[in-house]
């Protein structure tokens, strides 16, 4: 059975295999250039989720010699070719199609098919993007929706969220040109439906491609885990303040915490119960308790600020 990370890729994977089947027949059917942007998206969309599976796969993979830190970060290296390859498989094809049938229009055929077609398509992929968002709800806790989308580390979640969210846009463009094209008997329509779902594929790409990168070239943890250090901090007598902070995430849950601490004058350093090497192992294995995402802590003790 697929893991809570990879249950909602699985599912966004099998609907978008499905939708993008029955788009291409649909296509095939019309003639219609917005419905064959449609079915290269799905299928795009199909390609980035086998990636994002692969990349939290490598992810999981344990620190060896040559990554001691492990391999956390393949999920937003993986996550930023997902972003690349909507904007270059989903969003730059369709932007051409689309003038290429608003300059050269042909008329669409039958749209029955199309349209029953697409309005499945609308209701599964509203259904995917409606277990993104309880997936979304689950983890953000009390945090805003918005705030969560735009600081969350947790990549595969953005990417196909974003994904399914542009795909539904997308399926509204489409009814909207296909429709239109066969009242006004006017192609034109079929080809700026296209360039809309171009567009917007676009535009998503870019908003992940700038989320992902952040987190691929070293963020910092969110701000909450200082607050809580310093909870812990309070809790520990011997340690007086917490002088700096420096994190980084390492991949979704794994963060690498850097501190240095003001200890109490006079102790003294070996293994002994109150010593200072006691002192710094009790309270990393609190810090560890307390918040499991981060996995490696390394403590500097001073005696100032």
């Amino acid at each position: 059975m697929a893991s809570d990370n990879t249950k909602h890729i699985i599912t966004s994977l099998v609907v978008n295999f499905l939708i993008a089947v029955s788009k291409g027949v649909a296509a095939a059917i019309t003639g219609s250039g917005a419905l064959l942007a449609e079915t290269i998206h799905s299928l795009a969309d199909c390609g980035n989720q086998g990636l994002l599976l692969f990349g939290v796969k490598q992810a999981r993979k344990p620190p060896d010699a040559s990554h001691p830190l492990g391999y956390g970060r393949a999920v937003y290296f993986w996550s930023f070719m997902v972003a690349l390859l909507l904007f270059t498989g989903g969003g730059v094809f369709s932007i051409y199609e689309g003038i290429h049938k608003t300059m050269h229009p042909e008329p669409v055929g039958s749209i029955t098919v199309g349209v029953v077609i697409l309005a499945i398509a609308l209701a599964l992929e509203g259904y995917s993007t409606y277990g993104n968002v309880k997936e979304f709800n689950t983890r953000r806790g009390t945090i805003g929706f918005f705030t969560f989308l735009r600081r969350t580390k947790d990549s595969d979640l953005v990417v196909v969220f974003g994904e399914n969210s542009a795909a539904v846009v997308g399926l509204v463009f489409a009814l909207i040109a296909l429709v239109m094209s066969k009242i006004t008997n006017d192609g034109r329509w079929d080809g700026i439906g296209s360039l809309f779902i171009g567009l917007v594929l676009v535009g998503v790409a870019i908003f992940l491609a700038v989320e992902v990168k952040s987190l691929l070239v070293g963020e910092s943890a969110d701000p909450e885990l200082e607050t809580k250090l310093r909870e812990v901090c309070s809790r520990h007598t011997e340690i007086e303040k917490l002088l700096r902070v420096l994190s980084i995430q390492q991949g979704p849950g794994e963060i690498l915490v850097a501190l240095k601490v003001k200890v109490r004058a006079g102790l003294v350093t070996g293994g002994e119960p109150g010593s200072l090497c006691a002192v710094i192992n009790s309270f990393e294995a609190d810090v560890k308790a307390q918040i499991p995402a981060v996995r490696w802590l390394f403590t500097e003790p001073d005696s100032g600020d």
